[in-house]
């Protein structure tokens, strides 16, 4: 294991949590992910499905858990299958986990062999008054592939069709988003690596590099730090191409003169990380560039001072909305008397930052949380404003990720520069450096 997983302890908070939410009588079943085939004998790297991970810490396919807390023997009322393993197994593919080790990771005394699943709800289900199925609900989803969990729970309600069925999901987004410390750790881990990324790329960046060239630059240092690598597709895009918000070929040259916008974070433990940091490819900014860039650095210091607990996150993104058009009246960008006047269903600001300040960050680097419900402390949120100005071939946006907490948000990125006198020193001392 590249990682090293929580403790067994967080993974039985994770799921005293999760049975704190249930009804009386329910039994609940949680699926992996598939692996998932490219062509011919290829299969995509496994991503395990982040509500399995998150009650259990297994990284493997074809595993399962139940959570029963109202079964009458108390060996039933949680129970994990997980793929049995054998010598052919570990010769080809390495040994999966063995009992053992399953209970040793997870916490849970009771570890079968997955090939027992369909007996075991076979013989629990009568007990059970109703049954508790997961699925993806998070607002962004737009998946047109059949997931395991949905095949499976498909056949579930098909064999048991009396079951009443409630949604395992929205308990699963308010317990995911209060994080514990190791989970707040892991998160830091995934962070640290992507700091040493960024340094490793302000050495590197000069005018003539690819994007993907500095793409590569911190794939290399996730690597070799144990990450399993990004956390989601990065985005490394020059002068224009940082206009573009979902700009992923990063196959341009990068030019004298422009500024890089790079979006990219690693995976640790199945944590993720999510930086943003816009640089100058020549090592300085010009006046305009660096105007943009403090008036950003300026709503994005002002943003984090609003993630208190209390606060609705629709609330919160109005008042960015209005540090963001003091800044763009200041650039020239809009006209002070227009913004007095202005629709406030279709603001002005939105021409130049025309997306969501914050999102919560965890074992996905959109993660699950409710926008129904105020924040609380121990939810982590990026913090990501930017201004994108296409008629100057100028997009610039800064990110960090940001701890909630009573006496004011912990900044998980202090140790990651982002003042434009510490990106240019730096980026100086590599030039100084590479002349000597």
């Amino acid at each position: 294991m590249r990682y090293k997983p929580l403790s067994a302890a967080t993974y039985r908070e994770h799921r005293a949590r999760f049975r704190q939410a249930m009804e009386k009588g329910g039994l609940a079943v949680f699926h992996s992910n598939d692996i998932m085939p490219t062509s011919a004998d290829g299969t995509m790297p496994f991503h395990q499905a982040a509500d399995l991970f998150y009650l259990t810490g297994v990284d493997q396919e074809e595993t399962a858990l139940i959570i029963f807390p109202d079964a009458f023997d108390p060996k039933d009322r949680e129970i994990l299958f997980v793929r049995e393993t054998s010598e052919l197994i570990a010769i080809w593919e390495g040994a999966k986990l063995s009992k053992k080790e399953a209970t040793e990771l997870t916490g849970i005394a009771n570890v079968q062999w997955y090939g027992t699943l369909d007996a075991t709800l076979k013989r629990l289900l009568p007990e059970a008054a109703h049954l508790y199925l997961n699925s993806n609900e998070h607002l962004r989803q737009s998946n047109e592939v059949e997931t395991r969990e949905q095949r499976l729970n498909k056949a579930l309600m098909a064999r048991y069709p009396l079951h009443g069925v409630k949604r395992s999901a929205p308990i699963m987004h308010r317990i995911r988003s209060r994080k514990t410390q190791e989970e707040i750790q892991q998160i830091q881990n995934a962070i640290n690596i992507t700091g040493k990324a960024f340094r490793r790329i302000l050495q590197f960046t000069k005018p003539g590099v690819m994007e993907y060239e500095i793409e590569a630059e911190a794939t290399h240092e996730f690597l070799r730090n144990g990450s399993r690598g990004h956390a989601y597709t990065p985005i490394v895009g020059s002068g224009y191409n940082a206009c573009v918000l979902h700009y992923i070929t990063n196959d341009s040259e990068c030019k004298d003169g422009d500024v890089i916008l790079i979006d990219l974070g690693c995976e640790y433990g199945g944590y993720a990380s999510d930086m943003t940091r816009s640089i100058p490819v020549n090592g300085t900014f010009t006046p305009r560039q660096r105007d943009v860039y403090n008036a950003v650095l300026r709503v994005q210091k002002e943003a984090t001072k609003l993630l208190m607990p209390g606060t609705y996150l629709n609330d919160y993104h109005k008042k960015v909305g209005e540090l963001m058009e003091k800044e763009l009246i200041g650039l020239g960008l809009l006209d002070k008397d227009a913004v007095a006047q202005q629709d406030p269903e279709k603001p002005l600001y939105k021409k130049y930052f025309m997306h969501g300040t914050s999102h919560f960050l965890g074992l996905d680097v959109h993660d699950v949380g409710l926008w129904t419900e105020p924040i609380e402390e121990n939810m982590v949120f990026t913090v990501e404003p930017g201004i994108y100005i296409p008629e100057e071939k100028l997009g610039i946006r800064i990110e960090n990720n940001i701890v909630v907490h009573k006496d004011g948000p912990i900044d998980l990125f202090k140790d990651i520069p982002r003042e434009v006198e510490e990106i240019e020193a730096l980026m100086a001392g590599a030039r100084k450096k590479a002349k000597a």
